[in-house]
């Protein structure tokens, strides 16, 4: 499917729909919970934006939720759409592009398989987007479990003859907190981010 096809279907149908190079892939809304989740995360990277902005005025991030991200340079039929995500400051109605996006991340629901998961975050990496957040939440949903942020890895470790990493880039797990081990979540990029459990409590 093109993004032009994409365009011209219902609105309803259209919004569940990610095209991974031409190939319709179908998103599965998440739960109240979910949607909860996300929006709460999303207020506090944005507060943490408009902090750092403050302190470095030549800087400008946007933090966002539910925006397509579309990869390569030009034409729309290849993109995925995170849970939320942090890009430069663009033109107004201006397309998101992986090359914008420096951190993109998803609200894991029960049902999410760790195959989906994967896949996922493969396209994630191999767009070359830097940092990957990946929120867990309690199997009852009744609040987040774990939040685990993962680094794009810029160079290969040493591997042992004749073996080469299946996919070209690759995300390592560079911080992970839950509401027990810690009173905030607290990371250093793209800027500090300072993220009380008090603020993510539904």
């Amino acid at each position: 499917m093109t993004w032009e096809e994409l365009e011209a279907l219902p609105e309803e149908i259209a919004a569940q729909i990610e095209l991974w190079d031409g190939r319709v892939v179908w998103m599965r809304r998440g739960s109240g919970e979910h949607q909860l989740a996300t929006l709460l995360l999303t207020q506090e990277i944005r507060r943490c934006s408009s902090d750092d902005r403050s302190s470095h005025p030549e800087r400008c991030w946007r933090g966002n939720l539910e925006t397509n991200v579309f990869f390569g340079h030009t034409g729309k039929s290849d993109f995925v759409t995170p849970d939320f995500l942090v890009h430069r400051c663009l033109e107004p109605g201006a397309d998101v592009r992986a090359t914008d996006t420096v951190l993109v991340g998803e609200v894991l629901s029960p049902s999410n398989t760790p195959t989906e998961i994967e896949a996922k975050k493969a396209r994630y990496a191999g767009a070359g987007i830097p940092s990957y957040w990946e929120v867990e939440l309690r199997k009852d949903l009744t609040g987040i479990a774990a939040l685990r942020v993962y680094i794009l890895e810029t160079g290969h470790g040493e591997l042992p003859p004749g073996v080469r990493p299946l996919r070209k880039a690759n995300y390592l797990l560079a911080g992970e907190w839950t509401p027990d081990s810690a009173a905030r979540v607290s990371f250093p990029y793209p800027f500090s981010l300072e993220i009380p459990w008090s603020a993510l409590v539904f």
